[in-house]
């Protein structure tokens, strides 16, 4: 597995080692050392949560708020998005700039966003199936978001804007001068 810290520190892009042949293909997903030695620390992983969604579907921007704060591990079954991960953490030097990437089921990568980010994609396929691994469990009361089409945040989800859905919950998210972080 090749890892690929990206502009934002402690975000990693993940590429599998890929075995295909005319049968199919098989990749190691996730293997505990790799991952530790790739990323420089140990994650302990306690939530697996998948979502389908359709073409145009954006899930805006959430995280989780101080004990509850979730490091994430995401990729595609089925289909393409693109991922995005904001920092948040006010102490970094990035706060408030984040990453897209285009994750599919044909390039197998996988996106590591850690602690301090918020995290949301958007659906470039006919349908997609989109798999995350949490290091800590959803808390309610912990929960914020930050509206998809922040000024400040200038996140091109590249979706034309009458194919944009967003649920309700989402259309109501503050921006990120005005979120809880």
């Amino acid at each position: 597995m090749k890892f690929t810290e990206t502009k934002l520190k402690g975000c990693f892009v993940l590429e599998p080692k890929v075995f295909a042949d005319d049968r199919g293909y098989f990749f190691e997903s996730f293997n505990k050392g790799a991952f530790t030695s790739g990323i420089g620390k140990s994650i302990n992983f306690v939530q697996d949560n998948q979502s389908y969604s359709t073409y145009g579907v954006i899930r805006a921007i959430h995280y989780q708020l101080g004990e509850h704060a979730q490091a994430k591990l995401a990729r595609v079954l089925s289909g393409k998005v693109l991922d995005v991960a904001v920092d948040l953490r006010k102490s970094s030097p990035t706060f408030g700039e984040h990453i897209a990437i285009e994750l599919s089921e044909e390039n197998k990568k996988q996106l590591f966003i850690p602690r301090g980010f918020g995290h949301g994609f958007s659906v470039l396929s006919d349908t997609a199936e989109f798999f995350y691994k949490c290091d800590n469990y959803y808390n309610k009361e912990s929960e914020g978001g930050i509206i998809y089409n922040d000024s400040t945040l200038q996140i091109d989800w590249n979706l034309a804007p009458e194919d944009i859905k967003v649920s309700d919950k989402d259309l109501f998210l503050p921006t990120l001068n005005e979120a809880r972080l």
